[in-house]
């Protein structure tokens, strides 16, 4: 049998380099992973994290759950291009099996098998596979025209801004937007000139053919076999340089997860993966409050991706960024965004001097005893009102507490950490491990989520449980330790960025609220919190533009009419109280004035 025609060249051509492209990248991504990366991946092959992680590849890779979820009309759409397309490839891979038996076919033969049946004289059509190729092949064609029209009109499609693309991107989704409709006509003319009952193919085809005559019908027939397979093959050639190489990135990404690797603060091969892995879908780019605030178009995560893909990410793009994990939130892949971020700083701004941190080996300004520690941070030190509430709690329940820095200390280093001073911020973690180690406690509360993510993500404070003070109060009043009264008061609570989305703490502070007043929640709340936009992590906008960020997150607190805005971070709470005239109060403060006697 006869399984190759000239037109078939580009897609032959384009496959090949595809398939050498894909190769050659993780190859290299693989052999530069550290070796601890290597060992986990051998240690977890053989496990239940791959079955997880087939599932999760169907499931969101295929299918796009995450998408669906957020935008059923999105979801849809990127399911109806990347499931149906896949359906089509096995589909047709048995259809083809169902005809020959398993003969040995090349690639070509499978993906063009309806120009190749009459070429070997196959007459005989099987319905169920002709009704079943044009009902996915209409599957595809039914994404491909909501990805045109998302491209004209993106509100429609539940999407303020579409992602600007670069020239390879443009380049592989001109061929993606023409595959289909080319192998709609080609096969339609196929069904027009030797037959096929198709309801799509077979009706256009039947169309057709009564419409043109048999030499126009002649003519245009190998012109739209040569199209379609030129628009695959120039697809599979821009595919390794565009958007698109996220197929390939995005499921070894997800075995990597499963096989436990994890993301680090240094630029390794890592990296790699999700920077690819990033489709530039731009869902991430509507809940970002630098362009809803301040119309800031151009510093979004995907476009922050996107330049470092392509080695041309500038440090405005890679500093203008809140990190409040609100795109990282959407993230239908799940990228580790802020990571990348800090990998990017540090690469330009990590300066190591062993010089700069010599005070720290004689500075010690702790006091008090006990097995539990309070680590009040930098910014709580501008609200003593905090710690005077969090010293009155630990004196009605009789805690004995050891402060560390009390009368001043050493960062936690997250901020440098933030700003890609990474050798600095090393330092200072060092410094504070070996504190909490010599003093022996068992139990770190402290009152600034910016520390808490801190201790838990950059820390090894093995033995040593890490609390939010809002965590601390919660167990204290369930454990009946701390009595608080139950006012008529009602309280709008924020969920500070890295409390919420950082570290997971969301019902904790509620309970507590509630142990004392009426909560009220605003229009954004946990998971989806706006941010009060005086990120630390931000080195590019000004004083006026945080406070326009503050006073639009604020607005949505007044609208609850509540006596009082409650937050859990000193910092949320300087930011808020400057752009309000209502009452602002911690949550330790809340609770310290409610202290029943």
């Amino acid at each position: 049998m006869t399984f190759f025609a000239p037109f078939t060249i580009p897609f032959i051509v384009g496959t090949i380099f595809l398939f050498v492209a894909v190769a050659t990248k993780w190859i290299l991504w693989i052999a530069r992973l550290p070796k601890v990366d290597r060992r986990l991946i051998a240690h977890n092959f053989f496990s239940l994290g791959t079955l997880a992680a087939i599932w999760e590849v169907v499931r969101e890779s295929l299918l796009h759950a995450k998408i669906f979820r957020r935008n059923p009309l999105l979801g849809f759409m990127h399911m109806s291009l990347a499931f149906g397309w896949f359906l089509l490839i096995v589909v047709g891979w048995i259809e083809t099996i169902v005809y020959l038996g398993f003969e040995m076919i090349p690639l070509q033969g499978h993906v063009f098998f309806k120009y190749f049946m009459p070429l070997n004289g196959i007459e005989a059509h099987i319905p169920l596979f002709e009704q079943l190729m044009d009902a996915l092949l209409l599957l595809v064609l039914t994404g491909v025209a909501l990805a045109w029209f998302k491209r004209i009109a993106s509100k429609a499609m539940g999407m303020r801004r579409a992602t600007k693309h670069v020239l390879f991107d443009r380049i592989a989704l001109s061929a993606l937007w023409f595959i289909f409709p080319a192998r709609l006509v080609a096969e339609s003319l196929t069904a027009a000139l030797y037959g096929g009952n198709g309801f799509l193919t077979g009706t256009l085809g039947g169309f057709i053919g009564e419409l043109l005559p048999t030499e126009v019908l002649t003519t245009l027939y190998e012109p739209a076999w040569w199209f379609y397979s030129s628009a695959l093959g120039l697809f599979f050639v821009a595919m390794p340089f565009s958007r698109y190489m996220h197929i390939f990135t995005e499921i070894p990404l997800i075995f990597l997860r499963r096989w436990r690797l994890r993301p680090t603060l240094e630029r390794k091969s890592y990296d790699n993966f999700e920077v690819e892995a990033c489709s530039r879908c731009g869902i991430c780019i509507d809940p970002c409050q630098l362009q809803e605030d301040l119309g800031i178009h151009d510093t979004q995560s995907v476009y922050f991706l996107r330049d470092r893909r392509y080695n041309m990410l500038s440090l405005k793009v890679a500093n203008n960024c809140l990190m409040c994990g609100r795109c990282e939130a959407v993230c239908p892949v799940g990228i580790n965004l802020t990571t990348l971020r800090i990998n990017s700083r540090a690469k330009r701004r990590n300066i190591p001097h062993e010089g700069r941190y010599r005070y720290l080996t004689s500075l010690d300004r702790s006091s008090g005893e006990g097995k539990v520690g309070y680590f009040a941070g930098c910014m709580s030190s501008l609200t003593p009102a905090v710690q005077h509430s969090m010293e009155r709690i630990f004196e009605a329940v009789g805690e004995a507490v050891w402060y560390a820095d009390k009368d001043g200390g050493v960062c936690c280093g997250r901020p440098l950490m933030l700003s890609g001073e990474t050798d600095a911020a090393r330092k200072m973690v060092a410094y504070n491990t070996d504190l909490f180690r010599r003093h022996e406690i068992t139990t770190l509360v402290t009152s600034c989520p910016i520390c808490l993510r801190s201790f838990r993500e950059n820390y090894h404070l093995d033995g040593i449980e890490v609390l939010h003070h809002s965590q601390y109060l919660d167990r204290l009043i369930a454990e009946g330790r701390l009595s608080v009264k139950q006012g008529e008061e009602s309280y709008s609570y924020h969920d500070p960025c890295e409390l919420g989305r950082g570290s997971e703490v969301y019902d904790e502070p509620r309970r507590v609220i509630e142990a004392v007043g009426e909560l009220r929640e605003p229009r954004h709340s946990r998971r989806d919190a706006l941010c009060c936009g005086s990120s630390l992590a931000n080195t590019v906008i000004g004083d006026e533009q945080q406070l326009r960020i503050a006073r639009r997150m604020t607005r949505e607190l007044e609208e609850t009419a509540a006596d009082a805005i409650v937050t859990a971070c000193p910092l949320c709470h300087k930011a808020i109280a400057r752009s309000t005239h209502h009452t602002v109060v911690d949550i330790a403060e809340v609770v310290a004035r409610n202290i029943a006697e």
